[in-house]
């Protein structure tokens, strides 16, 4: 039954993803099949972790990124349903090590759909052409019930048939190795926060906020929601102050008349 209400679940976020985006990322898909599972703490913890680790994952022009919502769900119903009396890290570093290579997997599926896809272009221009709204919306359908096929078919396959194998896989790895698996797992979400913060603090200024945060969390020793809090209030500041000094630059240039009126007042003269 869990199989089945999984699978079903992929189903769903698969035509979400072309339809609200709503539930596309780690950080709600793995809570929910903790919920499932009956082991939401570990959920919680591994969409946090691979939230992380596919931050600044995206979709940009013609390419395809790896399918997160397959590899998100894969790799957390098979970390917990894989490591039931395990601990919370086992199953972190199991989601992580499954989450790279079911993601890429679903990607080519993903491509090979985009392109089945493309076959009905055609035939939308043609009900564009014509003005037809019904016959529109209709087409609509076709290209999600698909990505939602293309979420359930894989989930279920390596639900099905993959659960016991990968139990029994990790019951024979030697100690060492799950615990180079729970040290992997806490760099890469490191590794993965680095290489947003280089994305995105190009300006030098946001660097003052980064060192404000190393400061409460290392010597102040503050916890998650005081730092968040404090961050708001500056980051409302910042976007004040921005927001004002932008004004002044603009009530400080010279008003400038138009040739329309200079012409119009040698005229009058």
């Amino acid at each position: 039954m869990k199989v089945f209400i999984l699978t079903a679940l992929a189903f769903l976020l698969g035509i979400d993803d072309v339809s609200t985006k709503m539930f596309r990322r780690p950080l709600l898909i793995a809570p929910i099949v903790g919920i499932i599972l009956g082991n939401l703490q570990a959920g919680l913890i591994i969409g946090a972790t691979l939230e992380i680790m596919w931050m600044g994952i995206g979709d940009v022009g013609a390419y395809m990124a790896p399918d997160l919502i397959t590899g998100t769900m894969i790799s957390t119903s098979l970390a917990i349903m894989g490591n039931s009396n395990g601990s919370i890290s086992t199953m972190v570093a199991t989601a992580i090590t499954l989450a790279v290579p079911t993601s890429i997997l679903a990607q080519q599926l993903l491509v090979l759909i985009e392109t089945v896809n493309c076959s009905l272009n055609g035939w939308a221009k043609k009900l564009a052409t014509n003005a037809d709204v019904k016959g529109t919306y209709w087409l609509t359908w076709p290209p999600a019930l698909l990505y939602g096929f293309t979420r359930a078919f894989p989930t279920f396959l390596a639900l099905q048939f993959g659960a016991g194998a990968i139990q029994q896989a990790i019951n024979d790895l030697p100690k060492f190795i799950i615990n180079g698996l729970s040290t992997a797992g806490s760099i890469i979400p490191s590794v993965g926060i680095a290489l947003l913060m280089m994305t995105m603090l190009k300006k030098r200024e946001l660097w003052m906020f980064v060192i404000l945060g190393f400061v409460l969390s290392s010597y102040l020793k503050l916890d998650i929601l005081p730092i968040t809090l404090i961050a708001i209030v500056f980051a409302f500041l910042y976007e004040r102050a921005t927001r004002e000094l932008a004004n002044q630059a603009v009530a400080s240039q010279p008003v400038q008349t138009s040739i329309g009126d200079e012409d119009e007042e040698d005229y009058d003269l």
